[in-house]
């Protein structure tokens, strides 16, 4: 979907979208972030310092404690190979603007592997992909110049148009939207080799939502775990 067919869909479909908007934010319960510590040491072995930084889903939306969210799963399968130093900065409802000033606050450290969640919310406040893509790279001077990571590891935005929490034509706008994002980053990214994107697993979105019907549940956040642990130890960041 080109950018003029993105401003004509929204100058016909506006107040569906609008009211569909207002609707599902009156019927969707309200999730606070997973507690729990957010910072720790796991495993033994060669050492392996993961960040995981972003929005709702780097916080655990979805899941009583950090143990059951993203980071939790994460280490788990990580520290059966290494000794694994983790951190969790995040923070519920970011965008990219968001993480930007989070993480030019957050002090200086070095990591093996930072793994950046981001993207729903700017699908729902409507930037535009190549502008995303451009807050991306920013994103990705910033990481290296403060934590200087082996790999950085995109996790994709969550595939919307999936979602069955979101009615149509609403769902298919936001996740042609979403689409759109991932595509042209993960075209930026072909061939790097210090940063990388990462799919979500369709399932998420039929069999692994938590309550809310946009987050995931403690099974969502272990399948997304997997594909990211397989990835960090293919990549061989970590000796």
């Amino acid at each position: 979907m080109r950018d003029w067919e993105r401003r004509l869909w929204l100058a016909l479909l506006w107040p569906i979208f609008w009211l569909q908007g207002k609707h599902v934010r009156r019927v969707t319960p309200r999730m606070p972030e997973a507690t729990g510590l957010r910072a720790g040491v796991c495993g033994q072995g060669s050492l392996c310092r993961v960040l995981v930084a972003g929005d709702s889903g780097a916080a655990g939306v979805g899941v009583a404690t950090q143990d059951e969210a993203l980071c939790g799963h994460l280490v788990r399968r990580l520290s059966q190979h290494h000794r694994v130093e983790w951190c969790v900065l995040a923070v519920n409802g970011l965008d990219s603007p968001g993480l930007v000033k989070l993480l030019q606050d957050a002090p200086l450290a070095r990591f093996d592997v930072v793994i950046l969640s981001m993207g729903a919310n700017d699908v729902t406040c409507l930037c535009a992909p190549q502008r995303w893509v451009q807050w991306q790279t920013q994103l990705a001077d910033l990481v290296a110049h403060r934590f200087a990571p082996k790999l950085l590891v995109h996790s994709a935005v969550p595939p919307m148009h999936s979602c069955m929490a979101l009615p149509q034509p609403l769902r298919w706008f936001m996740g042609r939207w979403a689409l759109e994002m991932n595509l042209l980053l993960s075209g930026l990214l072909s061939g790097q080799e210090l940063r990388t994107i990462h799919w979500h697993p369709e399932t998420t979105t039929s069999n692994g939502m938590a309550a809310d019907g946009f987050h995931p549940s403690s099974h969502g956040y272990a399948q997304w775990a997997d594909g990211l642990s397989r990835l960090i130890l293919a990549a061989g960041v970590c000796p």
